[in-house]
């Protein structure tokens, strides 16, 4: 596909000339700028470096029934991270933040989510970001306007950072296997249909035994909290 095309060669543009130097990785406000990954993943360490830093991530849940179908359907696979990471559109790629940093970028993401408004997810089919990245997703075919907006504002102030790759929104079903169940997954999907509403996102921390847990959401309109996390301070 000529878009698939572009996306490559865009990507590996970008991951070439990532990496650049680490910037103000000294000041507590600011999220540690060094591309990790641009989705979720469970193989990194579960521990950062620096006792005082936590890893985190952003991103909108893909509500029931969807996320837990799919969820299996990626475990389905063999995909050994499916058990570890909720289904989900990724905004901020795991990050890593000094603990202190937390109460800011809490306040960072309640003013975002209080100035934004619901919009309408639609998936469609599969796409893949092979051969620059071994990623089979499933597409958003309509909203890629809303999680685009969203990820410059969450990747702004004290999230700021680079990125390995160009912002594309999808859903991760296999990730990291052998090329033939990732052809089959590409395939098995094909025809995968889902409408949804975004209320608003979370925030994730990857817990120290590598699993991915939300830990507060932010609900568009008036930034109440839904939910808050056992690992969060």
């Amino acid at each position: 596909m000529a878009a698939d095309a572009a996306l490559a060669d865009r990507a590996a543009d970008a991951a070439r000339s990532a990496g650049a130097g680490p910037g103000d990785a000294g000041s507590a406000g600011r999220a540690a700028e060094r591309p990790i990954s641009d989705t979720f993943v469970g193989g990194m360490a579960a521990v950062p470096a620096h006792p005082d830093a936590r890893t985190i991530g952003v991103a909108v849940p893909v509500p029931e029934p969807f996320g837990s179908w799919l969820q299996a359907r990626r475990a389905s696979y063999g995909d050994p991270l499916a058990g570890a990471i909720p289904t989900h559109i990724t905004l901020l790629p795991p990050t890593e933040v000094d603990a202190a940093a937390l109460g800011v970028i809490d306040a960072h993401l309640r003013g975002i989510a209080r100035g934004e408004r619901p919009f309408v997810i639609r998936l469609r089919g599969t796409g893949t970001f092979r051969p620059v990245s071994p990623v089979v997703f499933v597409t958003v075919a309509e909203g890629i306007g809303g999680c685009e907006h969203l990820q410059a504002r969450v990747s702004s102030g004290p999230l700021e950072r680079p990125l390995a790759f160009p912002y594309h929104p999808h859903v991760t079903i296999a990730h990291h296997l052998p090329d033939e169940v990732m052809d089959r997954a590409f395939k098995d999907l094909a025809g995968f249909r889902a409408d949804f509403d975004v209320w608003g996102f979370s925030l994730y921390q990857h817990g120290r035994d590598g699993v991915w847990r939300p830990q507060r959401d932010y609900v568009f309109g008036d930034a109440s909290i839904g939910r808050e996390g056992p690992d969060w301070p």
